[in-house]
Order: structure tokens, then sequence, then C-alpha cells
């Protein structure tokens, strides 16, 4: 069999007592963790959850939250991440989309979840599972049974679930395990990621497959996560620039003993060559890596002698993972040739949950179309361009233009709206709203409504009102390449709302 569940089983057995997962002040071994999580699968099948159901989990990391992630997929469940900072609306939006037989919520957002499935439950409820004699399960998962649907945004107005099988998951660790022999079993890694996105989810089931202890944090706070680092003796990370940026920052740094870390990993935006020679003094190259949620995480692989004199670049393909570069027909272009990157690899997601439209536009014979343009040199390395999507990425995370426009056109008044990122010393980028009005349009009380609509991160904190109708393509469609230019300073020129 290849599922998660049986990699969880075997490291129960060949070391028991080794840590699994580490909260700081609580930790769970490999045996506990998959006894624990049979109770609890015990108890849903007892529940009425049957194979394929989906659970959906709407919690802040912790200890019990990972475990009732085996636990759903033990019973045959389909995992369903809830992003914590959603608000009832988006909520809304995806349970009505997946139809969850169960939801479980911690008590900060148990009131956001109830009435989005039958039963909602207290996550606290599987704390008095982990003690108790071994659960007897009769059901057994199968490699091509749905693992996981994870929420992502993209070009469209709503989030898309893409969906991963316990083969694709699995396929997906096995392969950088050949690849990348730094970390494996008995290392420390830390995920700085909420279990609900893409970030958190994979790794989370990437280095428990592989046997390592994992060790997270309920939020990422530079200070804490550098004394982590030292205390911890951590061996490997993968986080967004600013992330290093920020832990780089604190007077601290300088005498902080990292010398454990073997692999540091970069993705979602570009490695400066500053950034890389302030982490080379310490002694650790920062790797930048190019993937995104539908290839499983990493689609690339970034050897540590290439990212110390070319950190700009994001890899190569490795042992079984391909890239390529298409024009707008499809065809192969030539290294050297700005075009789509495209992906093929074991991790591939297997659709868009409930949509064969979208699924069909990006699987397309074996290859994933990533929607981002990027070109790869004679030697096969990749370099990322810019996003065809029209994402912005804010401290890691996704917002899709498209949503966060959508939420502003709702406000009475506005007749026109186009979202574009301005740059944020914190974040990256955040969203900015450029808006066509013809009456006066009070701001707070649009950002209060898109607070009630979209999760904080994705809304707007700089408002640019426009007195003419915005510009369009010639086929009618709005075209943001004048607007980026004209508010590239928006973070200097224009007050942040909120």
């Amino acid at each position: 069999m290849q599922t998660i569940n049986d990699a969880i089983h075997w490291w129960a057995r060949v070391m028991p007592d080794a840590v699994a997962l580490d909260f700081g002040e609580d930790r769970v071994t490999y045996r506990d963790y998959r006894d624990w999580s049979e109770r609890i699968a015990a108890d849903l099948i007892a529940r009425g959850l049957e194979p394929g159901d989906r659970v959906g989990i709407c919690a802040a990391n912790s200890l019990h939250y990972c475990v009732l992630i085996l636990g759903i997929l033990r019973a045959g469940g389909t995992v369903l991440p809830m992003n914590m900072r959603y608000t009832p609306h988006e909520l809304a939006e995806i349970a009505e989309d997946t139809a969850p037989r169960f939801i479980f919520a911690d008590s900060e957002r148990l009131a956001k979840v109830e009435g989005l499935s039958s039963v909602a439950f207290d996550i606290a409820r599987v704390l008095p599972m982990r003690m108790g004699p071994r659960a007897q399960i009769s059901h057994e998962p199968k490699p091509d049974d749905r693992a996981v649907i994870i929420s992502t945004s993209g070009s469209t107005a709503k989030p898309k679930g893409v969906v991963f099988s316990h083969r694709s998951m699995t396929g997906y660790v096995a392969t950088h395990a050949m690849e990348e022999q730094s970390l494996g079993r008995g290392s420390r890694v830390i995920i700085p990621a909420p279990l609900s996105t893409s970030a958190g989810f994979v790794q989370l089931t990437h280095y428990t497959v592989l046997g390592c202890t994992l060790h997270f944090l309920s939020a990422f706070e530079p200070a804490l996560f550098l004394k982590t680092l030292v205390e911890k003796k951590i061996n490997g990370f993968g986080a967004v620039p600013v992330f290093f940026e920020a832990v780089s920052r604190l007077p601290e740094f300088e005498n902080a003993d990292l010398s454990n870390i073997t692999m540091a990993t970069c993705g979602g935006a570009p490695v400066t060559q500053a950034l890389q020679d302030t982490w080379m003094k310490k002694g650790i190259v920062l790797r930048q890596i190019y993937g995104q949620t539908e290839c499983g995480g990493n689609g690339t692989i970034m050897p540590e002698h290439i990212a110390r004199v070319q950190p700009q670049k994001c890899g190569m393909g490795g042992l079984f993972n391909e890239i390529g570069i298409v024009d707008e027909d499809g065809n192969r272009v030539p290294p050297g040739t700005v075009g789509e990157i495209i992906l093929r690899g074991p991790g591939n997601m297997i659709e868009y949950w409930n949509n064969p439209e979208e699924t069909a536009k990006v699987l397309k014979n074996g290859w994933l179309h990533t929607g981002d343009l990027g070109v790869v040199d004679e030697d096969g390395l990749l370099t990322f361009i810019d996003r065809m999507k029209d994402l912005i990425i804010s401290g890691g995370l996704n917002i899709s233009a498209a949503e966060v426009e959508r939420a502003v056109l709702t406000f009475p008044g506005i007749e026109e709206c186009m979202v574009i990122a301005a740059k944020d010393a914190k974040f990256g980028e955040t969203p900015l709203a450029v808006v066509y009005t013809r009456q006066d349009i009070n701001v707070p009380a649009l950002i209060a409504h898109c607070n009630s609509r979209l999760a904080d991160y994705k809304v707007p904190r700089y408002v640019a009102l426009e007195q003419e109708p915005l510009p369009r393509t010639p086929t009618g469609k709005l075209s943001k390449p004048g607007m980026r230019e004209k508010y590239r300073d928006a973070a200097n020129t224009l007050p942040r709302v909120r």
C-alpha cells in the first residue's frame, strides 16, 4: 500500500518512542500518534463517516489538530482544512461546494462553522481519545483515495479546491527524499505555516512520512522562531523571504547558533543577493524553489552549490519531476525563451474539486500548466519571471485579486474596481483597490464591508479613488498595467486605510 497512514504505522513499529510532533509543552511519539489517530478514526466511523466523506477543520495549529488529520484519513475520510482567518461568508462558500459531513473547530471559531454542516464539533472532543486501548478498524485507506482538499486562490473570484490522493502526496515525499537527503528519519523540522494552508498541510505530511520530529509554533513571531531554531537545534525549514528577512533583522541573529541547520528553502518571492549573503555568513545557504499548491509544494530542486552563486534561480527539475516552458499554443520553446511554466511529476494534484472545467484547463497530457511565466537556461535552471494569474502574495499567502474585487464591487456606489499589489515592508505585497465611482465613498465603511466578507489579510490596505472609468483592453477587459505604473509608489503616496 502507499498511504500516509501506512507511513505513520511503519514509524510506530520501528521507532515507537521517537517524538513525532513537538508543540513545546506537549509532545507525542510515533506510536501514540498512530494509536490516538486510530481511536479518532473509530469514533468517526461510529458516528457515520463513510469513505470519501469530507471532514472540515477550522482551528489554530495544535497537537490534536495534527492527530485529527491522521484520524480522518485512517477512517477513509477526506480532510478539508478551512482557513481559520476566513469570515463566515468565505467558509460558507467552501462548505457549499464541498458539503462536509462533519466540521471540527476550536472554541474561538466554533460559532463561525455552526450551520455549515449537519454536525459541528469542538475540536477539543478528541482530547479524551488520547488514552485508551488500541482501536480495531476494518476499513483500510487506498492509495488513490482522496486525502485532502486544499483551498487555493487563483485568477477566479472564488477559491478552488485542490485535491490530492494518498498516492500523490506520498509520491511527492518519496521523490524529494531521494533528491534531497539532508533531512530524513530523526531530523528536526520546524513548520511556521498554518495547517490550513498548502505549506502547512504538505509539510506536516511530508516530514511525518519521512519520520522526522516536527516542531510547531502557534504563529510566526521572529524572536520566538529564532529562539526555537537555536534551542531545538532545528535541522531544516522552509519559508517565504520576508520570514528570513524578519529573523535576520533581529539583534540576536548575529550570535545565534544555527549550525544544526542543513537545509533552508525559500519560495513565493525572489531571494536577493543581500539576503543570501546575510544567511551565508551564518553558514546557511537559502535555496530558492518554485512551486504552487497544485504541484504538491515544491516543483523544483535547488542544489546548494548552485544556490550559493545564483540565488535568483529557482532550481531545476528533479529525479521524477520535469519542468517545461511553452508558448501560447502549448509548444515547447528553446532555452532562454520566456513562456508558461509547466510541471510534470508524481506530486501533482489529481483535480480541482467539483470543477472539471478548471481541471481541464490546467491538467493537459499529464502536465500541470501553472499560469506562471518563466525561462529555463541551457543548464535547465528556472528563473521565475511573472505571474500570469492575477495573484497577490502577502506574507506567503496567496490572494486572488478577483476575489477581492468581487467583495469591493458589492459595496454601494462603486462601479468599477481593480485590485493590484502594493509594496509592503512587512508582507512583501498587500492589496490596493483602485475604484471608479461617481459618488462620495466612505472608505472606512468600505473597509468594514470588506472585513465582513474577506479574511483580514485579503482586505485592501490602500484605496485609490478614480474620477474617470478605469482603462480597458480592446476586448473590454479592465487593463491593469497602467494602474500598476501609476500606483507603483502607493506605499509612499497613499494613506494606509487599515
